[in-house]
């Protein structure tokens, strides 16, 4: 299959003229800055780079250009940079760059914030948010009441995960787990399983509830589908438990609790998927080190930043049809630790 070339960027073209993005910013849209004189001959490079590269500006970045700052804020409500959180979220941030650089938007990132009651809050006495276009809202769990504050605002904003209503409806651009859940539990099935447990975190974040609604909908053909919560650290309790109610495949929804509990399997002398099947509800959310490829789904987090940024920019300029609000599918990853059961015996 062909990869699609990279579209051509402003960036692009200001590397190849050997000037800054603003000067191609200001050739593009045929202006001068008051404090910046462009040489015609500097002009006449960009813009015979445009023509040998095939550059269209984006739509979106026209109708940008001449009635807003062009600053798109990003507010995390869990810290995106440090090490124990990198990974994730780094995807996210990756796609939101890409397509802001596209439409010629500068980023923004809110970090003054303040932690209140254990929670970052985006309002609070000297919130920034009006230097901003508007703002994309990065975290697990975001809080209804500032949500239901920036539909009361008018304040445009979009969520990168799917949010429930807050005093009007919620634009955001999130990942269909229920979909993808329900596809693991169809395989699982179809692999002869009949006795399932869905491990969760305990939260009641819409993206925890997505997942347990897609396996209750479809692993309710098993013989049982139960649900408890559970964590790496009680690992060996959760696997006594799991054996004991003779499941044979655990849906799991922390990546790393799924790794303790494959690592408690082997200290019995139990492998996975032979004595029990693993299935995995998404990327790790910190980084677990192992050399096991398991079963389950990999969100695409980086066209969620990407398309993220591309509703926010429509949102801003008035071009969106109500309120945006899109699922993307979940790439399913075959993974090594979904088998068929094995007969019934006693396990340590």
């Amino acid at each position: 299959m062909t990869a699609t070339p990279r579209r051509v960027t402003q960036r692009d073209i200001a590397r190849l003229a050997g000037v800054s993005q603003a000067t191609v910013s200001l050739v593009l849209n045929n202006r001068a800055d008051a404090d910046v004189r462009i040489a015609p001959e500097t002009r006449d490079r960009v813009l015979r780079v445009i023509a040998e590269t095939g550059y269209a500006a984006d739509p979106v970045a026209r109708r940008l250009a001449s009635r807003f700052n062009r600053i798109i804020g990003v507010f995390t409500y869990e810290p995106a940079f440090p090490s124990g959180s990198r990974d994730f979220f780094h995807p996210f941030l990756l796609g939101i760059e890409e397509y802001a650089e596209r439409v010629g938007c500068d980023l923004l990132l809110f970090t003054s914030a303040p932690v209140i009651d254990g929670r970052r809050r985006i309002f609070h006495q000297d919130n920034r948010l009006r230097l901003a276009d508007g703002c994309l809202l990065l975290g697990r769990e975001i809080d209804a009441d500032e949500l239901h504050r920036l539909n009361r605002d008018g304040y445009p904003y979009v969520a990168v995960g799917r949010r429930d209503d807050a005093g009007g409806p919620v634009p955001y651009v999130g990942a269909d787990y229920a979909t993808a859940v329900g596809r693991l539990a169809e395989l699982a099935i179809a692999r002869g399983h009949r006795r399932m447990t869905y491990l969760s975190m305990g939260i009641d974040a819409e993206s925890s509830e997505d997942r347990r609604r897609g396996y209750l909908a479809t692993a309710s053909a098993a013989e049982s589908a139960r649900h408890r919560p559970a964590t790496a650290a009680d690992a060996e309790a959760v696997l006594d438990d799991l054996f004991a109610d003779g499941s044979t495949v655990a849906f799991v929804e922390d990546f790393a609790t799924a790794v303790a509990l494959e690592r408690a399997a082997r200290r019995r002398g139990l492998s996975v998927p032979g004595d029990l099947s693993l299935l995995t509800l998404g990327d790790p959310t910190v980084p677990v080190p192992t050399e096991l490829a398991f079963t389950g789904f990999r969100i695409p987090r980086e066209e969620m930043g990407r398309q993220a940024v591309e509703v926010l920019t429509r949102v801003i300029d008035g071009s969106a049809s109500g309120v945006q609000q899109r699922l993307l599918p979940c790439e399913l990853v075959e993974g090594a630790t979904l088998g068929a059961p094995e007969p019934a015996v006693d396990r340590p």
